[in-house]
């Protein structure tokens, strides 16, 4: 009576606890309480800052790494040295084929940091490697073709260090390259005199050069690890101290410059047979790159090497024109690249007295020239590629560009494309008629698409695929 005492619970539905919050509601069936479910809103908000925080994080770290590619950009293109040699050339012969590309490479001979290993009481660099490089309009194929060192040839006048023309003469084609560095061992200079000589005596139009000093060589093969080489002959030379057991080996960095550099030791001695192991390293050197291709802080290391032993013409865009002209070859199978070596015989064979010097096949050479000029493969392995259309009525070879030319029965043997007004040189040597953009109304008016030739016996032509150790 009057109590204010409720009564107990009796089963019949009156709860006897709180409800339960809002957001965690009670399972009617069990009493059990269950978390309730985000609202629509909320899980909106969620996902927006998931989204924002991944797409912070991504342009972050693109931020970063384009930064990187930046700066190793930057330092790789400092690395690089460019020269504009372009006011130094005078007339060149006229580009018949413009989406070619024929590019000078140079190895330079500096002895600076060798500790005269290689060479004492030099006065200037020497250039003991030169090549041409021809790289197809299409892109599919290339040839490299190496001068001989010890090719006598005829030389123009040549503005040097000291600021004077050096007289016009004949000697051997690396001096060229000497007499630019005279008086200031100015790159730039010996490498324009080199180009000029090269391009007067062979009628090639030369769109740019790569020179290549042998100071930075050893750091390259460092970043690869080695380079692989095989002999079939023990090696002991005791001028370089390269001592190598018959068989396979991987090249130290020392060891693989002793074995580049190193000539009258191996071999025969004679300066043709270093060029077929330069040529031949060169592809193991290539193989090797690609080998290492997945390994970034070894590619870079050798990018980092390479690019500070190289000089290039500014024509060509430093470290971006470099990538370029890589990219566009970068579907080039390696079986389309071809090695060949200049055919020469000695000297002597005009000259008794002059046991050291080669000379150039007449006609053989100056119609390798013309295929380099012509956009067409000069080696067999690679006519079938280069020929295709335009190899119709021009293509029938003559005979003596089947077999080795024989000495000039006279000191000077014209070359079937001297012009009337080109110089000869007293050596034996006739360079071949160098077109000027400036000169005579036929060699202006050139045809676009020249007579093909056809493809020359040059049985030491190896592709990139053949290296040291495959032949």
């Amino acid at each position: 009576m009057g109590s204010s005492i409720p009564p107990e619970d009796s089963g019949a539905g009156v709860a006897s606890a709180e409800p339960p919050p809002a957001d965690e509601p009670g399972d009617p069936a069990s009493g059990l309480l269950v978390p309730a479910e985000t609202p629509p809103r909320r899980r909106r908000g969620r996902r927006r800052k998931v989204l924002i925080w991944t797409a912070s994080i991504t342009a972050g770290v693109v931020a970063l790494a384009a930064v990187g590619v930046f700066l190793v950009y930057r330092h790789l293109n400092g690395n690089i040295q460019q020269r504009d040699v372009s006011g130094l050339l005078g007339s060149q012969p006229v580009d018949l084929h413009p989406q070619a590309e024929n590019i000078l490479i140079i190895g330079s001979d500096s002895r600076f940091g060798l500790r005269g290993s290689y060479g004492k009481n030099l006065v200037t660099d020497q250039s003991d490697t030169t090549m041409i490089m021809h790289i197809a309009a299409n892109r599919q194929w290339a040839e490299v073709m190496s001068i001989p060192r010890d090719s006598y040839v005829s030389i123009p006048a040549c503005k040097m260090g000291n600021g004077q023309m050096s007289a016009a003469q004949t000697f051997k084609i690396n001096e060229a390259f000497a007499l630019g560095n005279l008086d200031g061992n100015n790159t730039a200079l010996g490498v324009a005199c080199t180009l000029k000589t090269v391009e007067q005596d062979t009628g090639i139009y030369i769109d740019h050069f790569v020179v290549v000093n042998f100071t930075g060589f050893q750091n390259m093969v460092s970043a690869l690890g080695g380079v692989q080489e095989c002999n079939t002959q023990p090696i002991n030379d005791p001028l370089s101290g390269l001592k190598l057991a018959a068989g396979r080996h991987l090249l130290t960095p020392k060891q693989a410059l002793a074995y580049v550099r190193a000539r009258y030791t191996l071999g025969d001695g004679s300066d043709l047979d270093r060029i077929a192991r330069q040529q031949a390293f060169m592809s193991s050197l290539v193989q090797r790159v690609q080998s290492k291709l997945l390994n970034p802080v070894a590619i870079y290391k050798f990018l980092d090497a390479a690019t500070k032993s190289l000089t290039i013409d500014t024509k060509l865009g430093g470290a971006t024109g470099l990538y370029n002209l890589a990219s566009s070859l970068r579907n080039l199978p390696s079986n389309k690249v071809a090695f060949f070596t200049l055919p020469t015989y000695p000297r002597s064979e005009v000259v008794p007295t002059d046991t050291a010097n080669v000379l150039w096949n007449q006609p053989q050479d100056s119609q390798i020239f013309r295929s380099f000029r012509n956009d067409v493969p000069a080696s067999k392995s690679l006519f079938a590629t280069g020929a295709s259309a335009g190899a119709s009525a021009g293509a029938s070879a003559t005979a003596s560009a089947s077999t080795p030319a024989s000495p000039p029965a006279t000191a000077v043997t014209p070359s079937p494309d001297v012009s009337s007004s080109g110089a000869q040189g007293s050596s034996g040597i006739a360079s071949s008629g160098t077109a000027s953009s400036g000169t005579a109304a036929g060699s202006a008016t050139a045809s676009p698409q020249p007579t093909v030739t056809p493809s020359l016996p040059i049985p030491s032509a190896r592709t990139a695929n053949q290296n040291i150790c495959t032949g």
